[in-house]
């Protein structure tokens, strides 16, 4: 097995290592900022972009302002491997900048807004579309690209509308997000199970001069956060071993960040964050009511409901306080040794010629929808660790390198699923 496209598209690519560099800059010239995520120009563009290739484009939109498009390249099988994408970005302050947050290039970097999450990608993924149509080349596997609005906010306009069609029928699937931190590379093979609270406390208001008389919500509420933390901050998870040699990986991917310890704890025990925290109206007031919202991360395989189910049992014993609300998921992983985890792997390897650990994201995206939709599924992009920040960028290097490694990932891919 040789982690190689067709020669005629490895040179295509190498040849016009300006190709993706002049796509990623007209890619960032829209303004995709979420709120309010407006894509159609930017779905419109890629369109007519895949349009005048001669392929079959289809668009999906349950919001026009935020439409999904669909295009299909046929390959020499009917099994389909996709790449998918997300045109949104997040917002940004033009005044924080350096640079222009709607494309600049200076030197090897290009910046802006969505530079590497993930237009970037995305344009990477054009230029390999285009590399195998005008060399003539046919895929090994018919490819289906998928570039998809409001991600970034978890819309339902964006993949989940997708996933509702008969068109997507993809038998993999891979997400251009930049799986790169401080120089280390990594294909992102598993996300985390979440359960997010929002706990109200009641009292009883009294001036502040004289607290006795009341019931101070926030002290009620602060003492049922603690509790929470208690009983389950230290709570070692019921993991499937099949995860633990992911566990491993992802641990030597966060030591240098963390160290070995923390980052073994990331995956072994819940997290659990106070993300806000709500009441009282003045100083000298004891405080009726108060709220808090609490991000709970739970590793794949992990039994969310059961943990939920305990939670709820741990919020019933503290003294007026209740959950007001819950929305929770399940993690989700692929096998270290499936078809599509050791294809991205090694082509990403080849690419870089250096070690790309197969790890767990800290939270989720799209990538647990699709898995969750029964679509193997894995993320995969060079880029830098200047994802949501003021003067985000790629590289050149990283756009080039990205196209030839999606136009070799068909071939390996192939290869194993035969």
């Amino acid at each position: 097995m040789s982690p190689s496209a067709p020669q005629s598209v490895d040179e295509y690519l190498r040849e016009r290592r300006s190709l993706p560099v002049t796509i990623a800059e007209t890619l960032l010239s829209f303004d995709t900022q979420n709120p309010p995520g407006r894509t159609e120009e930017s779905i419109d563009w890629l369109d007519e972009q895949f349009d005048a290739l001669g392929l079959t484009t289809e668009q999906f939109a349950v919001d026009p302002a935020k439409p999904n498009l669909l295009v299909t390249l046929p390959g020499a099988s009917e099994r389909i491997l996709c790449f998918n994408g997300h045109l949104d970005t997040v917002p940004f302050d033009a005044g924080e900048w350096t640079y222009d947050p709607l494309g600049e290039r200076i030197g090897d970097r290009l910046y802006g807004r969505g530079a590497t999450d993930m237009k970037g990608a995305v344009a990477s993924m054009l230029a390999m579309a285009k590399a195998y149509v005008e060399t003539e080349t046919t895929p090994p596997v018919t490819l289906q690209f998928a570039f998809v609005s409001d991600e970034e906010v978890g819309g339902d306009a964006g993949l989940p509308a997708l996933l509702k069609t008969d068109h997507f029928q993809a038998d993999a699937c891979v997400i251009g997000e930049s799986t790169c931190q401080e120089g280390r590379h990594s294909v992102t093979v598993a996300d985390r199970g979440s359960i997010w609270l929002t706990l109200s406390a009641h009292g009883k208001a009294a001036h502040g001069s004289r607290p006795m008389l009341g019931v101070n919500a926030i002290d009620l509420l602060y003492d049922a956060v603690t509790q929470l933390r208690e009983q389950f901050g230290r709570r070692a998870l019921t993991i499937d071993p099949a995860i633990l040699p992911i566990i491993d990986e992802s641990t030597a991917y966060y030591e240098p960040v963390m160290g070995e310890a923390t980052a073994r704890e990331l995956f072994e025990y819940p997290t659990i964050n106070l993300g806000t925290f709500e009441g009282g109206e003045s100083i000298n007031g004891v405080p009726q009511s108060a709220e808090a919202r609490i991000d709970i991360r739970l590793t794949a395989s992990v039994d969310t409901p059961a943990v939920l189910s305990d939670i709820r049992t741990c919020i019933d014993e503290c003294d007026g306080v209740t959950l007001a609300d819950v929305t929770w998921s399940l993690g989700s992983a692929e096998r270290l040794d499936s078809p599509l985890v050791e294809a991205v792997s090694t082509v990403a390897e080849a690419i870089t010629g250096e070690r790309v650990y197969r790890r767990s994201a800290t939270g989720g995206g799209d990538a647990k929808k699709l898995r969750h939709a029964g679509i193997p599924t894995v993320e995969f992009a060079l880029g830098t660790d200047t994802v949501h920040a003021v003067d985000e960028y790629t590289t050149v290097a990283a756009l080039v390198n990205n196209a030839i490694a999606y136009a070799r990932i068909p071939q390996v891919y192939a290869t194993l699923t035969d």
